[in-house]
């Protein structure tokens, strides 16, 4: 079998290949795991289960719930939340493992089960694959250890869940949004009712879409993966700035006066500069991927702030915030994470953030994401391809050596092996897009050559 947690937990088409057999027997799995430490002593470990609104989460959640209460865990249900509200509440409420349920922005029919550790953290490989070891030993045969009378979970609904995350959200805002005029795209998501309510207790005036979810439009044409509605209606309401989180409000993001998208990167920018004036940028740092725009590390060391770079995935980036104690990171997706207000990206305080940041400066959000320029990037895929061999061709390496001294200062290449296809991904920033695509073009002819 082939290992079931990807990235960001365990997904895939709901009722086909994340089934409510596996969801239980994960939930199971992850009881045995997580939540042993926690009864000693006549305690009880108790774990907080959220989802959005899809409609399989439904039975998922059910599936879930079942699987942690036979394992002797108290479960307080939270329903409809976002992936950082789960994150939050299981810090808050001293819980000893957080689920999710959630396919983030992908569409529909695909669901995820993600969990949470003590404290609200995600998960490390090595206890993911303590689960999987676990799940995977007794869906061969060896029999679980059951609880039976008074030693199984008790289930109840913790409807307290949205008031104390807003209230959160609002008590680590440096400032409130009084005369800005907000539009939200919640994307049919687990942001449907959090987010406006957090940006109108924060003052803003507001104008919602994408906030009407009946289980079946999640994401569908709307959201941070649809930006086109928002740019839309900001222009059309004239409003300062329009926010757009995917299904499960753990991106952000943005558009500004004009139309014009702001990303992640433009984003840590604004929030960077912000942080670092209020003190509050540790080490003078802020940590991105491999895939950050160029333009942005080089906005950042104009302004003299280093820049730590990670693999791909949000996952890394907060490893590399919790190892060395940085304050701020995140992907060009809109994964952002403020460590010292979330143990994990969230969309509605990252947008919370950047309109604190235009209202305190009386600046629009142009102006302040003028501070990087975003480089060309072109990325193209190379398929039917030996990935294995990246990093050991000569042919390769030559013709990458060749880009980059084309390039010089103001560009760059990645070449990225697939984690699950036979394919390399051929990344070039450049000045110009027409270079960036001229010279995307002649590695992804070398990579085709030197590895099919």
């Amino acid at each position: 079998m082939g290992r079931l947690f990807g990235t960001d937990g365990v997904r895939g088409v709901a009722n086909g290949d994340l089934t409510a057999e596996l969801a239980l027997g994960l939930s199971v799995a992850a009881a045995h795991v997580l939540a042993e430490a926690g009864t000693f002593e006549g305690h009880r470990a108790t774990a907080v289960v959220g989802r959005d609104p899809r409609a399989s989460g439904e039975f998922l959640e059910a599936a879930v719930v079942a699987g942690l209460a036979s394992a002797g865990v108290d479960v307080l249900r939270v329903g409809v939340l976002p992936t950082p509200a789960v994150a939050y509440l299981t810090g808050a409420l001293g819980a000893d493992l957080g689920v999710m349920l959630s396919a983030s922005h992908n569409a529909m029919p695909d669901n995820g089960v993600k969990f949470f550790a003590r404290g609200g953290h995600k998960l490390a490989d090595e206890l993911e694959d303590r689960i999987e070891s676990v799940y995977e030993e007794h869906r061969t045969g060896a029999p679980w250890d059951r609880p039976t009378g008074s030693g199984v979970g008790r289930i109840s609904d913790y409807t307290e869940g949205f008031d104390k995350y807003v209230a959160h959200l609002i008590g680590v805002l440096p400032n409130r949004l009084d005369g800005l005029k907000v539009v939200l795209d919640e994307a049919h998501g687990a942001a449907a009712f959090v987010s406006p309510e957090a940006f109108t207790r924060a003052g803003a005036e507001i104008i919602t879409i994408g906030t009407e979810p009946t289980g079946l439009n999640i994401n569908d044409g709307c959201g941070s993966t649809h930006l086109g509605l928002l740019k839309q209606a900001v222009i059309e309401h004239g409003a300062d700035l329009g926010i757009a989180h995917d299904g499960d409000a753990d991106r952000c993001l943005a558009v500004d006066a004009e139309g014009n998208e702001v990303d992640g990167d433009q984003i840590l920018a604004v929030l960077a500069l912000g942080m670092r004036e209020a003190g509050q940028l540790r080490e003078n740092t802020v940590v991105g991927t491999v895939m950050s725009n160029l333009g942005f590390k080089l906005a950042m060391e104009g302004e003299g702030i280093a820049v730590v770079q990670t693999g791909v995935g949000d996952r890394y980036v907060l490893e590399s915030m919790k190892e060395h104690g940085y304050a701020l990171g995140g992907e060009q997706s809109g994964h952002v994470i403020i460590l010292d207000h979330a143990t994990t990206g969230d969309g509605t305080l990252t947008g919370l953030m950047l309109a604190a940041r235009v209202a305190a400066t009386g600046r629009t959000l142009a102006d302040l994401a003028g501070v990087m320029r975003r480089l060309p990037q072109v990325l193209v895929n190379v398929p039917d391809v030996d990935r294995s061999r990246v990093a050991t061709s000569g042919e390769l390496a030559a013709a990458v050596a060749e880009a980059e001294r084309e390039l010089g200062s103001t560009g760059r290449v990645l070449l990225r092996p697939s984690g699950t296809e036979p394919l390399v991904r051929v990344m070039v920033e450049a000045a110009d897009i027409e270079q960036a695509r001229a010279v995307a073009g002649r590695l992804a002819d070398v990579v085709k050559s030197a590895l099919g």
